[in-house]
């Protein structure tokens, strides 16, 4: 506790450090970045007005209305350069079928904080609005949508917080029927929490993190946090009610749940470590928050939650739930998930059918998870753009209603230019010659184009816009392409240092750098975890396994991401319109998580498979101890952090929403199909198999996984034959 206390006020008084505005960028669109936030333009929000006629035939102009307009949001005191199509110098733009026109200006003060200012504008909008009900008048821009974003998201995410504590304490409580054992593993899960929260300030003025880190930390901080003390707390009440001591039983704990949550933690942390690999700023901040709270989770799950044990002993278990509610949930519950030593009726008679049946088993469960994995071949990845934001809301609707009427308007493009001064006689010739150029390729459209210039005259943007749908559309990415190779370099390339930048260019340069790092973050996380788990096990099949069994369950997930977002299934259902793309972000990230995280289950179980087999159980009998012992506590992990990230595919974001169910679905594929079927049949099937070692990896530690005394497991379980206790090894 005083560590967290130090820490968070720590982290107080240095505060987080957030990305530059470069940092989240990649190749030239973050070179270009760099130059532009150099370079000292004023910061500066822009805003749009979209004048549009009802119905199919336009009126003979918009003048008076543009005008009306102008007055309203110069009166509001807050705005400043307002432009219309109207007016001699720079006007602004109205659409070739003139049933579309637009109104331009800039907000006063710094643009970052423009949507504090923006309500009394959009409000002025709106009364012009009431005053011409024939015509379509509503405003979009980047301190109105900051404003939708920032209220959607931030009431979405409050939601998210205040429902997934209250579910995570119900079901433990469900699970333990007592007060105090569902309290426990919230306090550590949250202190953790906050402790790496003061931390990632601390070691974010060295590698800065983009905002949604935190949110992400209190994601894998409730779910690792919560795991860690329900396998420690389900192995010490185990013990206590064999009828160890306190501080026997918690020695056992320690020296079987502990050494589980060590190698489990140590293997998250290394799948988490593949992000920094991608040289993105916004994936490298992710690694930073998600090390930083598993690493502390572990750590208080190993020294602080044995201590808050040994002080509350036996009154951790006294009951909460009595009398019909009792009956209704808690023995419920149990039959499902099974209470201490057992594994609850659905279990048993899973795991009965399995191992009865594993060859059957293996196919049926493996025929599943590629079937569901078959989809994913066929995953493509975009920006969904404004269609991110789920639902009508006025500002969206207006940017969607001007990417139609205005097509360049979907993909802006810019091309920055840096030179000693760009407004030399030379560079302007180039710049004319560039527009030319540009315009004469067909992809470029002739309404946006315009040219800003620093204050001290050393960067120039041309500012354009794309034919094309914007980000991902092959036309979009064709004009890019054409900048960047037949228009730039023999224009405006001869004569400065350039860039082409843009929402299209920045897609474009992340997934290219992607492309060039995700075969190496994959490797780096399959070799390490391989690594770990031969290690610890001292087994190169059940290494292998698990390598195979975690990559089958997150292939599936892959697939359910194609067939619900991509394909559009379940559209009404979770109330979302496809985009016929998954967010370009999310695979990666989803597998380092999901990866992670599924190790979670499988070093648990594993451990107590191999505990029983050290012990001299047969395999087949210790695969079903070792099933049926962990049953309960796999299970109620996981419909806590089923519960937890569907709370997130119910956001108003779809890349949110896409996230959420994404990792809903993984952990519940792997919980179930991988853990109670595809795990236990396996094993049956390889037999001592499972064990096998070659003697030239012999010189591996031997970690034991047992308590350390011969009647730990309880007098019921057979004595260890010494060609039993010795891993198999082939020469």
């Amino acid at each position: 506790m005083g560590f967290v206390v130090t820490a968070t006020l720590a982290g107080n008084a240095v505060g987080t450090k957030g990305m530059e505005p470069w940092e989240d960028d990649n190749g030239e669109s973050r070179k270009a970045a760099i130059v532009l936030d150099a370079a000292g333009f004023p910061d500066v929000a822009g805003e749009t007005v979209l004048i549009q006629a009802k119905g199919s035939t336009a009126p003979a102009d918009f003048r008076a209305v543009a005008e009306d307009v102008r007055k309203a949001v110069l009166a509001t005191g807050a705005v400043e350069n307002v432009r219309t199509p109207y007016d001699a110098e720079e006007p602004a733009p109205i659409s070739q079928d003139r049933r579309s026109a637009l109104v331009t200006f800039d907000m006063k003060g710094e643009g970052k904080t423009a949507k504090e200012r923006v309500q009394p504008v959009i409000d002025a909008v709106a009364g012009v609005q009431r005053g011409h009900p024939g015509l379509r008048i509503g405003q979009a821009g980047e301190a109105s949508s900051g404003l939708l974003i920032g209220d959607v998201l931030g009431d979405d995410l409050v939601r998210a917080e205040l429902l997934s504590i209250p579910l995570t304490f119900g079901i433990l409580l469900a699970a333990f029927g007592a007060l105090l054992a569902a309290v426990v593993p919230l306090v550590v899960a949250f202190t953790a929490y906050l402790g790496s929260i003061g931390l990632l300030a601390l070691t974010s003025q060295f590698l800065h993190v983009d905002s949604a880190t935190t949110n992400l930390m209190l994601l894998i901080g409730l779910a690792v946090g919560v795991d860690y003390s329900l396998f420690y707390i389900r192995r010490e009440r185990e013990e206590r009610a064999r009828g160890r001591g306190r501080e026997r039983a918690l020695e056992i704990a320690a020296a079987t749940s502990g050494r589980a949550v060590l190698i489990s933690g140590i293997t998250v942390i290394v799948a988490m470590a593949g992000m920094f690999l991608t040289g993105n700023g916004i994936f490298m901040g992710f690694a930073q928050g998600t090390i930083l709270v598993v690493l502390v989770a572990m750590v208080g799950s190993m020294t602080v939650l044995p201590a808050i044990l040994s002080l509350i002993g036996d009154k951790i278990d006294a009951r909460v739930v009595h009398g019909t509610v009792r009956k209704l949930t808690g023995r419920t519950w149990r039959r499902v998930l099974g209470g201490r030593e057992g594994g609850g009726r659905v279990w048993n008679a899973i795991l009965t059918a399995v191992l009865r049946r594993p060859i059957v088993s293996v196919l049926l469960a493996g025929g599943l998870l590629v079937g569901l994995s078959v989809p994913a071949f066929d995953l493509r990845t975009g920006e969904p753009g404004t269609a991110d934001v789920q639902g009508s809301y006025p500002v969206m609707d207006t940017f969607r209603a001007i990417e139609e009427a205005f097509p360049g308007n979907k993909a802006p493009a810019a091309v920055v230019l840096k030179a000693d001064d760009v407004t030399a006689p030379h560079v302007r010739k180039e710049v004319e010659r560039f527009r030319e150029l540009a315009l004469g390729t067909g992809e470029i459209d002739p309404a946006f184009f315009g040219v800003s210039v620093n204050p001290d005259k050393t960067v120039a943007v041309l500012n354009l816009g794309l034919k094309g749908k914007g980000p991902s559309d092959e036309t979009s990415e064709h004009a890019v392409r054409t900048l960047r190779e037949r228009v730039v370099p023999p224009t405006v390339g001869l004569v400065a240092e350039t860039y082409v930048y843009g929402s299209v260019a920045g897609v474009m340069d992340f997934n290219a750098q992607l492309g060039s790092t995700v075969p190496l973050v994959f490797t780096f996380v399959l070799l390490l975890a391989f690594v770990l788990l031969l290690a610890s096990f001292r087994s190169l099949v059940a290494a292998v396994t698990a390598i195979v069994l975690n990559l089958l369950s997150v292939a599936a997930a892959y697939g359910v991401l194609v067939m619900v977002f991509q394909y559009g299934w379940g559209e009404n259902l979770l109330n979302f319109e496809s985009t016929g793309s998954i967010v370009s972000w999310l695979p990666l990230f989803l597998f380092v998580i999901l990866f992670g995280l599924s190790m979670d289950y499988h070093v648990f179980i594993l451990s107590r498979i191999r505990e029983a087999f050290d012990r001299g159980m047969p395999t087949e009998q210790a695969v079903t101890h070792g099933i049926r012992t962990t049953a309960g506590v796999v299970s109620s992990a996981a419909f806590i952090m089923v519960g937890v990230f569907a709370i997130f595919g119910t956001m108003s974001l779809l890349s949110f929403k896409e996230m959420g169910i994404g990792l809903a679905a993984a952990i519940l594929i792997d919980a179930t199909i991988v853990r109670a079927v595809l795990l236990p049949a396996t094993m049956k099937l390889l037999g001592e198999a499972n064990w096998y070692l070659p003697r030239w990896l012999g010189w591996l530690p031997v970690l034991e996984h047992g308590a350390g005394d011969d009647d730990d497991e309880g007098p019921d379980e057979p004595d260890a034959l010494p060609s039993e206790r010795i891993p198999v090894t082939v020469g």
